[in-house]
Order: C-alpha cells, then sequence, then structure tokens
C-alpha cells in the first residue's frame, strides 16, 4: 500500500493538515477530498518515491564471497571476468 501526500488548498487549516501530511491507503481507495479532522479542502501532491540505497549484491567482493563469476562483454563475442573464478575470457567460436 503506498503512503500518499495532502496538502491543503486554503491557507487557513487545522494544526493537522496546516503543513500538510501523509496518508497510507490502498491503491484502490479514493483520494480524500478534506481534512479529516478540520474538513478544509485538500489535494493529494506527487511526491519522490523511497528508492533505498544502491545495492551491494552485484559488488565484486560479494559476487565472490557466494561464489559467483561475473563476465562483461568486452566486444562483439568477447566476454572478460571482472569477478569470481574461471578463464579470464570467453569468446565465441
Amino acid at each position: 500500500m503506498p503512503i500518499y501526500e495532502y496538502r491543503p488548498l486554503q491557507v487557513s487549516s487545522c494544526g493537522f493538515c496546516e503543513a500538510g501530511f501523509d496518508l497510507l491507503q490502498k491503491l484502490s481507495d479514493p483520494p480524500l477530498n478534506s481534512c479529516p479532522h478540520c474538513k478544509q479542502s485538500i489535494r493529494r501532491v506527487i511526491s519522490a518515491p523511497n528508492l533505498g540505497r544502491a545495492d551491494t549484491s552485484l559488488e565484486r567482493g560479494n559476487l565472490e564471497k557466494h561464489g559467483f563469476t561475473r563476465y562483461e562483454k568486452a566486444e562483439k563475442g568477447v566476454y572478460e571476468k571482472t569477478a569470481g573464478v574461471g578463464p579470464k575470457v570467453l569468446k565465441d567460436s
């Protein structure tokens, strides 16, 4: 379920919606039109998603620790090893 942000449409609003508020709602729930406390008009705003931090699972040390090997394309039909054990280069014959 996403967390939606709401902001008041008017300057005069209650302490709850004055600076805006967040609300956990189902995707199928309709957006709120009024503050649940003071009944002033509000609107749902688009906010930046939380993307988290960079994934470290594909870093060289982590791959090698778990016994994986990674190859990256060097040119057409040629792949060079960047992590793990195995041949340094794989070539298409």
